[in-house]
């Protein structure tokens, strides 16, 4: 690490560096406002025995949730106003019941009142574990919980891929006759009506001057409230004018599923392995470059391979000495 790092994170301890031992002890040892990202995947309620009474063997759900709200609540304290806390948990299935411990825990994060859910993003795994219930279908989502504690957190929306198609351009002629149209043999008002025409009119000019790639028009009395409804928005919009115009810029929807397999290294030992390429997305989306980024329950290591490929610095926590070793050497193998 350069002089120049070092002096820049000389408050922040462990910088690039897989500690062994409790995360929430070890969280302590952090100031509190100087990480930019938490991301972490906390160990399944009694579904995998990682061999040290850590998180997860827990007698009951509520005791396993409150052990991770203890670790959450660390996580919220050291980031920064700018900075995300990301949480992906698995469910559990207890006397043939789906307990929704994911959904327990993000509600009981929201009741404490520091932080917000932005996201709920869905990991849809392309490869789960092939299994034959004969009275359920197989799980093959898992949710990434996204909280901040302020509304300034970064967001680079343009640094995520496409999720979806670009909107094809527009028909021109097609729409704006068919708006033309029913304009005037719309309720609005003879005002109303002028008013429509002429914002019907630039916009029609916008596509044609490729500023745009297409629009939607709704009217009073004619199509459904739009979505939406602060002041000024689509709905207002329709009640005063009598009618709203939605824009299409052409560019992709950027949705909250990500699409990934279920990953494994040979060598590696750890037997639930977050995928690399969504921890990439949620990186580049939620951090700037040379940031800091903390994972509680290191595991396998994907969290500090990521941050060392883009450019951001690590700390990692895990209980298991040899998840440890392991999560080190993958790291300093990483180009």
């Amino acid at each position: 690490m350069t002089t120049a790092i070092i002096k820049k994170f000389k408050s922040v301890p462990f910088i690039d560096t897989v500690q062994c031992g409790d995360s929430a002890r070890l969280l302590k040892q952090i100031p509190d406002n100087c990480v930019d990202l938490v991301v972490t995947s906390p160990p399944y309620f009694q579904q995998r025995s990682y061999g040290w009474g850590e998180t997860g063997e827990e007698n009951s759900v509520d005791g396993y949730v409150d052990a991770v709200l203890d670790v959450f609540d660390e996580c919220v304290r050291i980031i920064k106003d700018t900075g995300s806390v990301v949480f992906n948990m698995g469910d559990k299935y207890l006397t043939g019941n789906l307990m929704l411990i994911p959904y327990r825990f993000a509600i009981q994060a929201m009741n404490e009142g520091k932080v917000k859910l932005v996201n709920n993003i869905t990991w849809v795994k392309t490869n789960p574990t092939p299994r034959q219930f004969q009275r359920r279908l197989v799980s093959s989502t898992e949710p990434f919980f996204h909280f901040v504690k302020s509304n300034n957190y970064y967001y680079d929306i343009d640094s995520l891929e496409q999720d979806s198609k670009p909107s094809k351009p527009s028909k021109i002629t097609t729409l704006g006759n068919r708006y033309d149209k029913l304009i005037r043999e719309s309720n609005l008002s003879k005002h109303e009506k002028t008013q429509a025409l002429s914002a019907l009119s630039n916009v029609v000019q916008e596509v044609r001057d490729s500023k745009i790639t297409g629009f939607r028009m709704k009217i009073r009395d004619i199509h459904a409230p739009a979505f939406g409804g602060q002041d000024g928005g689509r709905n207002i919009q329709m009640q005063k004018n009598g009618f709203t115009i939605i824009r299409m810029t052409g560019k992709s929807i950027k949705r909250d599923i990500m699409t990934s397999k279920v990953e494994s290294i040979k060598w590696n030992s750890h037997p639930a392995i977050y995928p690399e390429q969504v921890i990439q997305r949620i990186v580049k989306l939620l951090t700037p470059s040379k940031s800091i980024i903390v994972d509680p329950y290191m595991g396998s290591g994907t969290t500090g391979v990521v941050a060392k490929r883009l450019n951001r610095n690590f700390i990692g926590f895990d209980v298991n000495p040899e998840y440890c070793k392991q999560a080190t050497r993958r790291i300093e193998k990483t180009i």
